[in-house]
């Protein structure tokens, strides 16, 4: 059975074109070596693998074998070291990209999402137990995604890295020396994992696929230096540059401050991909002109958030107004609107920047951020207030702007438990787990004068959308009614 097993690994890696007839005894001999085979007598050829049976049999086998723990973690580092085995050097995925460049940039990405796919590097089995679904706003629709694909750790692996060296080396998970890394049981194992050098703006970036694919072609682009997130004008030329080099992605950047940034803001990196969302089908609402900048289309984006949209077929023209834009964002205070641009030495504004190719014009949606706090918003005062935080309470960052919300995995269960609980009208205020979700199930129940088996599930998809629409709008800085639109004005007049 294990040879079997390890035979159809050899054929699945042959018809994916990890590596050529010529190298199939050696990649072979390879998988003996992780296995701790000293022989195999299976020489059939197998079509149509399915890689994830294929390496439940081998994990089974390492497990009761003693070559791993039965977690997912030590898994999850046993099948990575089973697929590092039969892949190309860096050198070889990177020559490849660029021979596919050369056709199309489309072309490239295409080939080098399906080899980031059929490595296991994203985990789709994993990514198709994502719960989504869209949900109609005011905004549009809006994208929501139940996080289930980054798994859970078991309480093995918790202890055991909690008990494990502080280890420096990657110093994080967008390093380039994570290509190629091995694991350990607190880092993720990245032998199947391959990085594409480009540049942009005269230095030395990376292109890689997220593992989690939250959309389609979810990419990131990161220094190959280990330095600080950073918004400036080189964050807008390198964007541009990005955009001009893959027409067919937008590119985007966190924030650079606490709060209205992402989780990783140690090291300087972008998040893109094959995607249009809400916010970039968003229209103009508030024409704006900037002197100097006629030839520049800008306006006030119709969305839950204060986004400035910047349009020009000139790239350069968007570098210059945004950069006006930032500079003139970062000292401003408006104490009316609750805008301050510093407190005890601390500074609030930032912005958020996306940009994308629409047309023959290049587009820039500035997001205005700022990540003061108050007794009571302890959180955050343009964060997600706490009367939502039963659905989402963690920070908006780039993804979470654009319309997409990335929820956590207990709302599965959740969600499942409240919508019985609704339609048998059980006291949802009694339940120690539904408890957080019981003034929003009042709410529900007053708006809908019948709710059914047939249409609670359609009508919780629609409400978590809903909330998700009021989570922005408490991330906007102004707000939009007639004063939030004053103020966002009278912003935009200072630059």
């Amino acid at each position: 059975m294990i040879d079997t097993a390890v035979r159809k690994l050899v054929c699945y890696g042959l018809q994916k074109g990890f590596f050529e007839k010529r190298d199939e005894i050696y990649v072979t001999n390879r998988l003996l070596e992780v296995l701790n085979l000293d022989e195999m007598n299976c020489c059939d050829d197998f079509e149509d693998v399915n890689l994830f049976e294929v390496l439940d049999t081998l994990l089974d086998y390492a497990v009761s074998n003693g070559l791993c723990d039965d977690g997912v973690v030590s898994r999850d580092l046993f099948d990575t070291a089973l697929m590092g085995a039969m892949l190309p050097r860096p050198s070889e995925i990177t020559d490849t990209f660029m021979k596919k460049y050369t056709v199309s940039p489309k072309a490239a990405t295409d080939w080098y999402y399906d080899f980031s796919c059929n490595t296991n590097y994203i985990r789709r089995d994993r990514i198709a137990k994502d719960v989504k679904w869209l949900a109609p706003t005011q905004y549009g629709e809006l994208d929501i995604t139940i996080n289930l694909s980054k798994p859970e750790k078991d309480p093995k692996a918790i202890a055991a890295a909690k008990n494990a060296p502080q280890a420096g080396y990657p110093k994080c998970l967008l390093c380039r020396e994570c290509e190629g890394y091995r694991g350990r049981i607190n880092f993720p194992a990245r032998q199947n994992h391959r990085v594409i050098p480009i540049t942009i703006n005269d230095t030395d970036w990376c292109l890689q696929y997220s593992p989690y694919v939250y959309y389609n072609e979810h990419c990131i682009v990161f220094n190959s230096q280990h330095t600080p997130m950073a918004i400036n004008r080189a964050t807008f030329k390198k964007l541009l540059d990005f955009v001009k080099q893959f027409p067919h992605y937008f590119v985007g950047s966190n924030a650079d401050l606490p709060i209205v940034g992402g989780s990783i803001l140690s090291h300087d990196h972008f998040q893109g991909g094959n995607y249009t969302f809400a916010m970039a089908k968003a229209p103009i609402e508030q024409s704006l002109s900037f002197k100097g900048f006629e030839d520049v289309t800008a306006g006030i984006v119709r969305w839950p958030m204060s986004v400035i949209r910047l349009q020009c077929e000139d790239a350069n023209r968007l570098i210059e107004l945004a950069d006006k834009i930032l500079i003139a964002w970062r000292r401003y205070t408006d104490e009316s609107a609750f805008v301050f641009a510093e407190t005890d030495g601390q500074p609030h504004n930032t912005i958020t920047p996306i940009a994308r190719k629409n047309g023959d014009k290049f587009e820039l949606d500035l997001v205005l951020r700022n990540n003061i706090t108050t007794d009571e918003h302890p959180m955050g005062v343009y964060h997600p207030h706490a009367e939502l935080h039963h659905i989402k309470k963690e920070n908006i960052g780039l993804i979470e702007v654009m319309g997409l919300a990335v929820l956590p995995a207990r709302l599965k269960d959740e969600l499942a438990a409240l919508k019985t609980a609704i339609l048998n009208n059980a006291d949802i205020a009694a339940d120690e787990v539904l408890s957080i979700h019981a003034d929003w199930a009042d709410e529900i129940k007053a708006k809908y004068s019948d709710i059914n088996a047939q249409n609670i599930d359609k009508i919780i998809e629609d409400e978590v959308g809903i909330v998700f629409s009021k989570v922005l709008e408490h991330a906007g800085v102004f707000k939009r009614n007639d004063e939030g639109l004053a103020a966002f004005i009278r912003f935009t007049e200072s630059v």
